[in-house]
């Protein structure tokens, strides 16, 4: 697969952003392999742009592996992305790309604003996020009524309340029955004795 549609979509973004071009042109030169399922391997030109890199044979300055089963999770939560990456190399450069991953942010208005015009790209983002948190919300709903209904209606799960009272109440009854049982050894001891 080409890294060329995906690092042009990062230059893209990086072009809008000239705080995080500019932290990246003190690292021209350098270059960055991300290993998440797929290799995308990347330098850093002097602009602070991204370009590909011709020749994989040298090492890497810094390399980012991400599990293929956790990349979902990082998609969705870039701020947490760290907690999933393992990373080696040039730690100051590791620290400059984890920023600049982060605080890469898609303006899709502006993107659309070039094709329909800036009212329509407006109102389609703004479409767009009402769908979004639509959906969000119909999925918590639903997670919370099939709980709801695993819990109440046909209770095959138990509430974490009722599991922890069970348990102390076990406990109370185990502990009640080894002292009837002492009591009962000792009226045999004493009942044997006389």
């Amino acid at each position: 697969m080409s890294a060329s549609p995906l690092i042009a979509v990062l230059n893209h973004l990086l072009s809008r952003e000239p705080l995080l071009t500019d932290s990246l042109a003190a690292h021209a030169g350098k270059s960055a392999q991300i290993d998440a399922g797929i290799r995308l391997r990347f330098a850093v030109a002097a602009d602070g742009l991204l370009q590909a890199v011709a020749t994989q044979t040298d090492e890497a300055s810094v390399t980012i592996s991400i599990a293929p089963a956790d990349l979902s999770q990082v998609l969705t939560d870039p701020a947490r992305a760290a907690s999933f990456a393992k990373v080696s190399g040039d730690a100051e450069f590791a620290r400059v790309m984890s920023d600049v991953l982060t605080r890469l942010r898609w303006d899709a208005e502006a993107d659309l604003a070039r094709f329909v015009g800036d009212i329509a790209a407006v109102r389609i983002v703004e479409a767009a996020r009402a769908i979004a948190a639509h959906t969000r919300s119909g999925s918590r709903r639903l997670a919370e009524n099939v709980a709801e209904y695993l819990l109440e209606e046909n209770p095959m799960l138990l509430h974490r309340r009722a599991g922890q009272d069970f348990a102390s109440d076990v406990a109370v009854l185990r502990d009640d029955v080894e002292r009837l049982a002492k009591r009962i050894a000792l009226l045999e001891k004493r009942g044997g004795a006389a």
